[in-house]
């Protein structure tokens, strides 16, 4: 089994599977990429706390969650607790402050290249074995 974040859920518990929201053109532009890799499947990302509420899109691979890009341009992705770790040391992504294994960054902070790199990374430990 692979090492995961904690708190992680199928995407059937995250609300209703809906297709997923259009975003401003940066953020989009980094959900284009994410999502044309093999195995990723892209849904609406429900606000937790106000569950009707779209809050932008969600990446799984299979049933492991990739991570989200939220509508205000924030990243969320379900590292591993190393993984996590290294991206945080290396300074590209800052800890998430609510799950272990998690780690955050702002798209329009870094740059479009750079949130995809993060996203690649994750991708790179749950991606299907060619």
């Amino acid at each position: 089994m692979t090492e995961r974040a904690e708190g992680t859920l199928a995407r059937t518990e995250k609300g209703p599977v809906c297709p997923p929201p259009v975003l401003d053109e940066h953020l989009d532009a980094v959900a284009r990429i994410v999502r044309s890799w093999p195995g990723v499947i892209s849904t609406t990302h429900w606000n937790p706390f106000r569950p009707s509420e779209v809050d932008g899109i969600d990446f799984y691979v299979g049933e492991e969650e990739l991570g989200h890009i939220h509508l205000d341009g924030s990243i969320h992705l379900a590292t591993s607790p190393s993984l996590g770790k290294t991206m945080v040391d290396e300074g590209v992504a800052r800890p998430f402050r609510y799950q272990q294994g998690w780690v955050e960054q702002q798209v329009q902070r870094v740059g479009a290249d750079a949130a995809i790199a993060l996203f690649q990374r994750n991708y790179g430990r749950l991606a299907p074995a060619a």
